[in-house]
């Protein structure tokens, strides 16, 4: 199962409910915008979202994008030091922690799926799994294909399927689990370690290629979301050498909703898909897929099998991280919460601050939710690649699937107070 599959209903889902927005407006959102009219929601809201944008998103993206172009230049060293004889174990585990400094930066982003992450395939071209082992194999024992690569990314972003790219294939390349079971897979002890030293020159080149080519997609999110021009002169030129520059600044489209140049008909439009397409999206997947997947308990797939083979970040053992950083998305979007590093700024206007002048007690109950679905993930035992089959944690996972439903299930309760008011 790969993520992607699940874009084209979300996109079609928040495409119905704009239209049931633009059916309970009583003024043209676009005259109203251009005559300096907006209704006091729709002010609101436009002030929420601008700081959303250049004070949340943008900001993750660049760290995101930052950090990319760090772990491909630590793949290249690993690459060089290996041919000169003085690769160490330091060498990879400082690979392994730039990856996961840009990991982290992806899993706090993924409260903002819908635009260009989903609209150019972006999410699916460096987050799917499971890991196509089988084919990496024949990729790495192809002469033709191993030719083609380069160190641009341009092979891999352009010939490779999904589950060959991305954060899944690199981590397999970076880290590898101590005291594994006859399967392969994690145990109760296992342990996720630098990967040993001995790379093959095809490995090293695939290596390179990957990060290189997540390296270009993250660089093309911020660019997408803050334009082009507003990207490092370096960025820049890594879009022009790849051509993979799109020329859209969709932070302008949807902080310009209802004008000229935005397909979002008013901002309680953009407001819904940040909150469907958004947040909910990824509360429903970090519960129901994420956690719920591997353990069998997710809905509406409860009861399903126990898949080991679906379990995200394996080799790293980073998949209780992946899930707190989600909801940590979650918190940015709607609290405008700073990240531990400071890289995300505290916006002024909230969707948290905005819903508390309409109804205080709901915006406390959204906050607690959220918390409550840390907090709930928090307990889950680790190694997650091991406890997600064993019964002895089959409360405290089904625990942190129900707080993230719950925290889903709340948002209704947002978007119903916000049509309410419009």
């Amino acid at each position: 199962m790969k993520k992607y599959l699940k874009f084209p209903l979300y996109m079609a889902f928040t495409a119905m409910i704009g239209m049931s927005v633009t059916a309970c407006s009583d003024d043209d959102p676009v005259n109203q915008e251009e005559s300096g009219t907006l209704s006091a929601q729709e002010q609101a809201l436009k002030d929420v979202i601008t700081d959303y944008t250049d004070q949340t998103v943008i900001p993750t993206y660049k760290g995101m994008a930052d950090a990319a172009m760090e772990l491909h230049s630590l793949c290249i060293d690993i690459r060089t030091k290996k041919s000169d004889g003085t690769l160490s174990t330091a060498d990879v585990e400082a690979a392994g922690e730039a990856w996961k400094t840009a990991r982290d930066y992806w899993e706090k982003s993924e409260a903002w799926l819908f635009g260009p992450a989903g609209d150019y395939y972006i999410d699916p071209h460096i987050d799917s799994w499971p890991l196509d082992k089988t084919g990496m194999d024949a990729l790495l024992s192809n002469p033709a294909q191993m030719a083609q690569m380069d160190d641009e990314g341009v092979y891999v972003g352009n010939y490779l399927g999904y589950a060959l790219q991305g954060f899944h294939a690199i981590e397999y390349l970076l880290f590898e689990l101590t005291n594994t079971n006859a399967n392969g897979n994690a145990t109760a002890d296992s342990k996720s370690v630098a990967h040993n030293l001995n790379y093959s020159t095809e490995e090293l080149n695939y290596l390179v290629g990957l990060a290189a080519d997540l390296r270009n997609q993250c660089i093309l999110l911020e660019a997408c979301w803050a334009g082009t021009e507003n990207v490092t002169a370096e960025k820049q030129q890594i879009l022009t050498d790849t051509e993979l520059d799109k020329g859209i600044n969709f932070g302008e489209r949807i902080k310009n909703a209802g004008n000229a140049g935005s397909e979002y008909v008013n901002y309680l439009d953009v407001m819904y898909d940040i909150i469907t397409a958004g947040i909910q999206n990824i509360a429903n997947e970090v519960g129901n897929i994420k956690i719920g997947n591997p353990t069998g308990k997710g809905l509406p797939s409860g009861g399903m099998e126990y898949d080991p083979n679906y379990i995200e970040s394996p080799y790293s053992l980073n998949s209780i991280r992946d899930f707190l950083g989600n909801i940590q998305s979650i918190r940015n979007a709607y609290q405008g919460s700073p990240s531990v590093d400071g890289t995300i700024q505290v916006p002024t206007n909230t969707l948290s601050t905005y819903i508390a002048t309409l109804d205080a007690d709901l915006d406390n109950r959204v906050k607690a939710a959220i918390q409550d679905a840390y907090d709930k993930i928090s307990l889950m035992g680790e190694p997650f690649a091991y406890t997600c089959g064993a019964s002895e944690y089959d409360t405290v996972n089904q625990d942190a699937i129900d707080a993230c439903n719950v925290m889903n299930d709340i948002f209704d309760e947002v978007k119903a107070l916000l049509q309410a008011n419009h």
